[in-house]
């Protein structure tokens, strides 16, 4: 008996997912456990693995489609030998039965089946939209995507029809046209979001880092022997951010609707750079952490993204966020909130520059910092406080270990 291999479960709030890559193709024998197909959501990539051994029947999606969590990607003929000739299999692929679409509710205006796929026909029914008014999608063939959707309501001017339509742009051919992928597409859209609904500002420090880097010094030789790992900056800066959290409730916090919530607990995010775009796994409960603890648990970030590993559950839940340009060379730079959060830290490169000390000149390492922030939740004198605690606590950390 035929065995479904269907779209599993994507994780919190993930509902679709787009087929990226087909690793096997129908008649190919499979082993257990044998990735058949790669997934793309809004977050991560996904492998579907194969149940059990067999030979893959023929595909129900083919790459570029959107599927629902649930829909038929495959089947699979256990104990089947398969072949190594996927084509003698390929003219069933018309005949493999579509992902089932989402019902649509009773008021639904009449949407062409072919511009939307299914998530996205459910989202314009519930908005009151239609395949015109949002043109040509994104997803395979100029289909409308759920994330198209979600583009066009967060635009202002979103309930206006449009002026004219865009003409078509003349492509030169030295040019190379590449669709964006689906995890680049959300980042976009989500940056878009965060400028439409927050009020963001941002205001700037800077900080001598001498005695951070003289801490590194005089420790890490130790440190590297009991932990195994470096004792780097990330972890000064968290524990940084962690003390004037909790000095600045208002910063951790997030507006729901006409609430805010505050928090006892720090769920800390650190971007770091994947194959694929800037992603933003969090440390739970990072204000319970030592310093070797949240070393360790960034080195774990920083490789699973690199290798494209991190699971959907590391990309949800944080309540601040830090971002460090200095590692690419940046000087200077105004980060854009990680919605719903309501405030990010942007660090950057060190630069020895002439400060004065005590009436003197003198050559420091100089960092400059950067807080974006909600307005509409963080005054400005709780945002220049902020920047002021942390630049206390990073130019001399033992204030981290008293009450001052």
């Amino acid at each position: 008996m035929s065995v479904e291999i269907k779209v599993p479960t994507l994780g919190e709030s993930v509902t679709t997912a787009t087929v990226a890559k087909w690793l096997k193709q129908p008649g190919e024998a499979v082993k257990e456990d044998e990735p058949i197909v790669e997934l793309e959501t809004d977050k991560v990539s996904v492998e579907v693995s194969a149940p059990q051994a067999g030979a893959l029947g023929p595909q129900a999606a083919k790459e570029g489609d959107e599927v629902e969590v649930g829909a038929l990607l495959t089947t699979l003929e256990p104990g089947a030998a398969g072949t190594t000739a996927p084509k003698a299999a390929a003219p069933e692929k018309k005949a493999a039965p579509a992902p089932a679409p989402a019902p649509a509710p009773k008021a639904a205006p009449a949407v062409d089946a072919a511009a939307a796929l299914p998530a996205a026909r459910k989202l314009m029914a519930e908005n009151g939209l239609n395949a015109q008014q949002l043109g040509q999608g994104t997803g395979l063939g100029g289909r409308v995507t759920k994330g198209d959707v979600l583009g066009f309501l967060a635009q202002p001017q979103a309930t206006a029809p449009a002026a004219a339509p865009k003409p078509p742009r003349n492509d030169d051919p030295r040019e190379e046209r590449v669709k964006m992928t689906r995890l680049r597409r959300t980042i976009a859209r989500r940056l878009k979001e965060a400028q439409n609904t927050a009020a963001m500002l941002t205001t700037f420090n800077e900080i001598d880092m001498s005695g951070a880097m003289a801490l590194r010094a005089e420790y890490q030789e130790s440190f590297v022997k009991k932990h195994g790992v470096k004792l780097g900056f990330m972890s000064i800066f968290s524990r940084a951010v962690i003390a004037a959290l909790k000095e600045f409730p208002a910063i951790n916090a997030e507006i729901d609707g006409e609430d805010v919530i505050y928090r006892d607990f720090v769920n800390l995010g650190i971007a770091v750079g994947g194959p694929n775009g800037l992603v933003v796994p969090v440390i739970r409960d990072a204000d319970k952490m030592g310093y070797a603890q949240i070393e360790k648990t960034i080195a774990g970030f920083g490789k699973a993204a690199r290798e494209g590993t991190l699971k959907l559950d590391e990309l949800s839940g944080g309540t601040f966020s830090i971002t460090n340009g200095g590692i690419y060379g940046s000087l200077l730079s105004t980060p854009i909130l990680n919605a719903p959060q309501s405030g990010i830290l942007g660090m950057h490169s060190i630069q020895e520059r002439p400060v004065a000390v005590n009436g003197q000149v003198v050559i420091r390492p100089m960092m400059y910092v950067a807080l974006s922030y909600d307005h509409r939740i963080v005054d400005g004198k709780e945002a220049v406080s902020f920047l002021v605690r942390l630049k206390q606590n990073v130019e001399d950390p033992r204030r981290l270990l008293i009450v001052v």
